[in-house]
């Protein structure tokens, strides 16, 4: 355990730029930022100071409205797309003067992360007052998905494009993206960075590129305008992964107001809209799982994605609803009944546009691995969460800190020596070590 612990902190090391950690030194040279949240959590066991550096550091890149940016660019790194030039958020009133942004947001776990670097940060009120500096922009970031995202009215954030949603190739996206009609000429000429630094067959296609940069087109030249998403967003969705972790980090921003004292009757409110929402709009009584729902074509899409059991973070999921999140784990879709395989395949292994390679449909993932992992643990399934957590560690040991792998063999694709993989490690890892000495 303690050359897992070496490795994984070495690779943060090397991440590291001074200020913050870049996601990874080849394929992702800027700070993500809900890699920002699961790098946080990691290195908080041993490097808690330098973990709050994290959060504090992206959320410079806050707008005014409270929106945080999936990226906050490097100005010392030029080589990626898309980049500053493309978001141009210089020219956005809303945007932090004197940063480089991009325009859309990610999966809000950081008052999650926050809550739980504040617990390691210890003496003279260290993790208070880390909490205290950070509060307002929590809250502000979660105001802004309640105000601004709720586009239909179910208590719920919808996104405007499949990079919000952290999985972002997922065949969940595909009917949506394939019903966009692109017009000629509407995208503009632009060079894949990706493909430089990973092999194509593991990355998106071309076509769903297209999509990705036409979707974010339209967004910037709005001027990133959510006055009324469901009229001019092509792509508005509520994603089950989203709003699962916007609701866990709600948990803790109420945990966090408790610790500062602050009111607590709008935050608690706020949780339990978004709980009611995800049972109301995305839990399927007759499958016995969470979709996402297409606002614009008024339907769930129904594709069976580790995105459901992503649901186990809500601290309030009813027994009955857990029960069928884990049968659903162990069954044909995620698990193979015989011959080596990892846990879990971020797509239906039965499903026809499965793929064991290719970005987010169907490769192991760490950070949706760790996810099912916390959320297992805490709905009182330990034997459960062991063997997932025995697997994580094994796919490490097996190809080293890859950004995802090969369900199959272990194998693993796309970027080196990922910051979340080694980070999310450590949590596990530490955390396994904690519940021994207990």
């Amino acid at each position: 355990m303690n050359t897992l612990l070496d490795r994984a902190q070495h690779v943060l090391d090397a991440n590291w730029t001074g200020e913050a950690t870049v996601a990874s030194r080849n394929l992702y040279p800027h700070q993500w930022s809900w890699d920002t949240a699961f790098v946080a959590i990691g290195r908080s066991w041993r490097e808690p100071d330098r973990a709050a550096r994290e959060l504090e550091t992206m959320f410079t890149a806050q707008w005014a409205n409270g929106m945080l940016p999936h990226i906050r660019f490097d100005p010392r790194t030029r080589d990626y797309f898309p980049g500053p030039r493309f978001w141009a958020s210089e020219r956005v009133p809303l945007a932090p003067a004197g940063l480089r942004t991009s325009g859309l947001t990610q999966p809000p776990l950081h008052a999650r992360a926050a809550l739980e670097v504040s617990r390691h940060l210890g003496g003279a009120g260290a993790g208070e007052a880390f909490l205290r500096r950070l509060f307002p922009k929590l809250a502000a970031q979660h105001d802004y998905l309640e105000r601004r995202r709720d586009a239909g009215g179910h208590g719920l954030a919808a996104i405007v494009h499949p990079w919000e949603s952290g999985l972002d190739n997922s065949p969940i996206w595909d009917p949506v993206l394939e019903a966009i009609a692109v017009p000629p000429g509407a995208v503009p000429p632009y060079r894949r960075y990706d493909l430089a630094h990973a092999n194509p067959a593991d990355r998106p296609t071309q076509a769903t590129y297209d999509r990705y940069v036409y979707l974010a087109t339209r967004y910037r030249d709005s001027g990133y305008d959510d006055t009324n998403l469901p009229a001019n967003s092509p792509f508005l969705v509520e994603d089950v992964l989203f709003n699962a972790i916007y609701l866990w980090s709600a948990h803790a921003l109420v945990e966090i107001a408790t610790v500062l004292g602050e009111p607590r009757d709008a935050l608690q409110a706020a949780a339990r809209r978004i709980h009611d929402g995800l049972l109301a709009r995305l839990w399927d009584p007759d499958a016995r799982r969470f979709f996402s729902y297409d606002l614009r074509a008024h339907s769930a899409i129904r594709k069976v994605s580790i995105d459901s059991a992503t649901s186990l973070l809500d601290p309030e999921l009813p027994d009955d609803i857990v029960a069928s999140i884990a049968g659903d784990l162990m069954s044909a879709h995620f698990e193979l009944a015989t011959g080596q395989h990892y846990l879990f395949p971020s797509y239906d292994l039965g499903a026809a546009d499965f793929d064991r390679r290719r970005y987010w449909r169907g490769p192991v993932w760490m950070n949706t691995d760790w996810m099912v992992w916390r959320g297992l643990r805490q709905h009182g399934w330990p034997a459960f969460a062991r063997e997932l957590e025995q697997s994580m560690v094994a796919l490490v040991e097996r190809s080293g800190f890859r950004e995802y792998f090969d369900p199959f063999t272990g194998e693993g694709y796309g970027s080196t020596d990922l910051s979340w993989t080694a980070a999310l490690l450590i949590d596990v890892l530490r955390t396994r070590e904690g519940a021994a000495e207990g």
